[in-house]
């Protein structure tokens, strides 16, 4: 049984980019973060204290968007996923970010995925 929290669109201002031009302003980026909690959400009884509070994972991704600037977007993937896995009890975290930093483009994108064993 898959059980998961989205939070779609999240939309983040940080300062990413590789040219030193790119990096000295903050850009708008759009995140997807996918959350597979490790508990079954029959044995929540309706009580936010167990279960993932995705109030305070939106705000704990905009604090560490913001608490350093970044190269690239890769980088600020693996530390969201990274730092949600170990904060959290999840068996599985994706996050995914867009970019809009190509004019042809619609946006540019990565992917990071991490699960337990």
């Amino acid at each position: 049984m898959k059980q998961c929290i989205h939070i779609k669109g999240l939309r983040i201002s940080c300062h990413v980019g590789v040219p030193d031009e790119e990096l000295a302003v903050a850009q708008s980026l759009l995140l997807h973060v996918e959350l597979e909690p490790q508990g079954d959400w029959r044995e929540l009884e309706d009580q936010i204290d167990r279960t993932i509070d995705y109030a305070a994972v939106v705000a704990e991704i905009e604090a560490l968007a913001a608490e350093r600037p970044r190269r690239l977007i890769e980088t600020l993937a693996t530390d969201i996923g990274t730092a949600l896995m170990a904060r959290h009890p999840l068996r599985r975290v994706k996050v995914l970010i867009e970019k809009f930093i190509l004019p042809q483009t619609q946006a540019v994108a990565v992917e990071w995925e991490s699960s337990l064993p």
